[in-house]
């Protein structure tokens, strides 16, 4: 337990590496006097697993309206610098120890985070069996599994990624991964249906307003990872012309977009590029 001031809670409340309470009292409050033994015992049980600070409202107006505390004692739980919980009063230890548990992460989360550092590892087998668990306990969980996709193809496990796919839930399109994955994912898959990159490049060297080969060129080059040369095929095709399949030049070039978060300057100029064609 420590005491904090305006000047050292960002210090020691929003940048904490743990989970924090902040217990906002005062001398002169008598259920402070009874709540607070009781919150140290706890932070002392639980080993550093979250900190406990003490904020006197007396000396720390501006903190304790920031807070909208109007009647203390007042408990804050900030986590990684947010507030994600509170409550007013005194409550039983019992009730204490659930509202300090919502604070750790869930199985879930602790799933996931293994996960994520197995793969970044390189212990692909690992990473593997701990993104299934973590999906076992959180099945509904689209935005990871999306992630676990992309693990998948990035490991050319094509079977298991469409797998994935099938236990999305039916509000997994709206989240901004699906249809990049899902482009790169149909590429892959009709990409020993196809020509080599070599053969389709001849042909459109050999017929340049062939859009229908252009488009299998991309597919093949989105496949193999290699976005800025299918984007360069997709961009012919949206010139020559906007209406094949749907408009599909245009369309692809945006899942491409995504698929090349980590490039922001490289995306910018080839949307600018977009933009100008479609104007």
């Amino acid at each position: 337990m420590s005491d904090v001031t305006l000047q050292n809670f960002e210090a020691e409340v929003i940048n904490s590496p743990v989970p924090v309470l902040v217990d906002f009292w005062a001398p002169w409050c008598g259920p402070c006097r009874t709540l607070g033994p009781m919150l140290e015992k706890l932070e002392a049980e639980d080993g550093g697993t979250w900190k406990l600070v003490k904020v006197n409202v007396d000396e720390n107006q501006e903190l304790a309206a920031h807070f909208g505390v109007r009647s203390i004692p007042h408990v804050v739980a900030i986590a990684g610098g947010q507030a994600v919980n509170q409550f007013i009063g005194v409550l039983p230890e019992s009730q204490l120890r659930d509202f300090i548990a919502t604070l750790g992460p869930t199985d879930g989360e602790v799933a996931v985070l293994n996960a994520r550092e197995l793969a970044a590892a390189g212990d692909h087998d690992g990473a593997r069996a701990a993104w299934q668990a973590a999906l076992e306990l959180d099945p509904e969980n689209d935005e990871e599994r999306l992630a676990y996709i992309s693990f998948l193809l990035d490991g050319d496990l094509i079977d298991a990624a469409e797998a994935e796919f099938g236990r999305l839930t039916p509000r997994a399109p709206q989240e901004d991964a699906y249809a990049p994955l899902r482009t790169r994912l149909d590429a892959m898959k009709g990409l020993d249906a196809l020509p080599d990159g070599a053969e389709l490049k001849a042909q459109v060297e050999a017929d340049p307003a062939n859009v229908a080969v252009r488009l299998d060129l991309a597919k093949v080059l989105i496949a193999r990872r290699e976005y800025e040369p299918a984007l360069v095929q997709l961009m012919e095709i949206v010139r020559r012309d906007r209406g094949f399949e749907d408009d599909i030049g245009r369309k692809t070039m945006l899942s491409v977009f995504e698929l090349m978060a980590d490039s922001p300057e490289v995306v910018s100029k080839w949307r600018r590029q977009l933009s100008t064609a479609l104007n």
